[in-house]
């Protein structure tokens, strides 16, 4: 059973979900998202394990900050753990999530234990600047007639399988929490300087990526190269959300987790 507490923190209080007992899991979702993005991996990955998804500060029921930046999210992140009494953990991040995890396991590579980044993409200068004239990927004018839902829902449409508008109904909830803020986080990412930050990583590292993901697949190799002692594996037709790939990617996680 999936259970749900707040954690105080520096940051104000941190929504999180928790199941399971065992060695800490923690799980990172991208943005706008919030820890319904691991609704269906969780229990698959909470078996011999205590899986604990926050909601990252600003997003999903966590409080609002000010400064949306990647340091600030990994720092609300280890708030959440001092909080919960966590010391050492395994830790997987998604999208934005994934860029989160690299930055907390570059400033406390003494907790993490292993490191599963899905989707990440990398963000060096070249990337900086490439990003920086790129259109908003979810921000969108508020109309009166409510026409800025519909422009939301289509902008995304693209990314979700066909037949499954219960997932691009959950990312649409997801964005209207933190309205207007929808593209804080895609901004932290934006600038955020993993190139000073990567080579920090002392743990074991999976890269996940998803073959029909337009975003993050192409970013799979240059990641890895940045970090010599990675494994890579391929989910072969995944997309940008993880739900609809919970089952594989919870099966290589765990493959991955559970080598000595």
């Amino acid at each position: 059973m999936i259970r749900f507490g707040y954690a105080d923190t520096r940051f104000g209080q941190v929504h999180y979900a928790e199941c399971g007992s065992g060695p800490p899991l923690v799980l990172l979702h991208q943005t706008p998202r919030s820890w319904d993005e691991f609704r269906e991996a969780i229990p698959l990955l909470a078996g011999v394990r205590r899986v604990i998804a926050p909601d990252t500060p600003g997003f999903g029921a966590s409080a609002r900050i000010t400064e949306h930046s990647i340091e600030n999210y990994a720092a609300g992140i280890l708030g959440v753990l001092d909080a919960l009494g966590v010391d050492e953990f395994d830790l997987a991040g998604h999208h934005t999530g994934g860029v989160v995890a690299v930055e907390i396991a570059a400033r406390t590579p003494q907790r993490v234990r292993k490191l599963v980044l899905s989707s990440t993409p990398y963000i060096d200068e070249a990337a900086r600047k490439r990003r920086a004239s790129r259109p908003a990927i979810d921000a969108v004018d508020e109309r009166p007639d409510g026409a800025h839902l519909t422009e939301l829902w289509r902008r995304r449409a693209a990314f979700y399988p066909e037949r499954r508008p219960d997932l691009l109904s959950r990312f649409v909830r997801d964005a209207l929490q933190v309205w207007p803020d929808v593209e804080h986080g895609h901004a932290a990412v934006s600038a955020y300087r993993m190139e000073e930050r990567i080579g920090l990583i002392a743990c074991p590292v999976l890269c996940i990526g998803a073959s029909a993901d337009p975003y993050a697949f192409p970013e799979l190799r240059p990641l890895t190269e940045r970090i010599p002692h990675a494994e890579t594996a391929v989910i072969e037709g995944g997309g940008v959300p993880l739900e609809f790939q919970a089952a594989e990617f919870a099966r290589l996680t765990a493959r991955f987790l559970d080598r000595t």
